[in-house]
């Protein structure tokens, strides 16, 4: 399997920055929706939210390094069995994803840095706070990150969906190509 994209198929690289996304969205939606029923006395009380941040902190980095490596390797042409709202219902979901993920990690960084407290990422090293301390911050951008979230997660499963449609109905390759095993 080659590195970069083709015209025709993905590369790995691409490939498995998509699937690494994918299971951390999904990973820390689920570990989000955990920790907010948490109480002060639970074992995983301060050890979930540390754990939700130094992931949203490390999903930050490949999500940009991702973006970069599409701009250098432009995706595969569409099958010509795709028709043109498809494609263009594509794009737009691709690019609805990408903001809103940028939308919930900056709304993420911006609840834990409100007080003006760093974010230690696993102890390995810390995001400083680049607002300082902002009364009330953490309300709005907790909204934001709560809504973003909801809207990636449901976006993200259409996009399955979607994939799965064109596996088993279609019996086209959209699927194939971003599991690498494209015919």
């Amino acid at each position: 399997m080659q590195v970069r994209n083709s015209s025709s198929q993905f590369g790995i690289v691409s490939i498995v920055v998509h699937w690494l996304v994918a299971v951390t969205v999904f990973g820390l939606f689920g570990l989000g929706y955990y920790m907010v029923g948490l109480s002060y006395y639970d074992d995983w009380y301060r050890l979930a939210p540390h754990i939700h941040r130094s992931l949203g902190i490390l999903l930050f980095m490949v999500v940009l390094f991702r973006v970069v490596w599409r701009i250098a390797n432009p995706v595969p042409e569409p099958l010509s069995t795709h028709t043109r709202w498809e494609v263009i219902s594509a794009h737009v979901a691709h690019g609805l994803l990408y903001i809103l993920l940028f939308v919930a990690m900056v709304s993420g960084y911006l609840i834990s840095t409100a007080d003006g407290s760093p974010i230690q990422v696993f102890n390995w090293f810390e995001v400083v706070s680049i607002t300082g301390q902002i009364k009330g911050m953490e309300d709005v951008a907790g909204d934001i990150h709560y809504w973003s979230t909801w809207a990636i997660v449901i976006l993200a499963g259409l996009h399955a969906l979607a994939a799965i449609k064109h596996h088993v109905l279609e019996k086209d390759n959209t699927l194939r190509r971003m599991l690498g095993v494209g015919r």
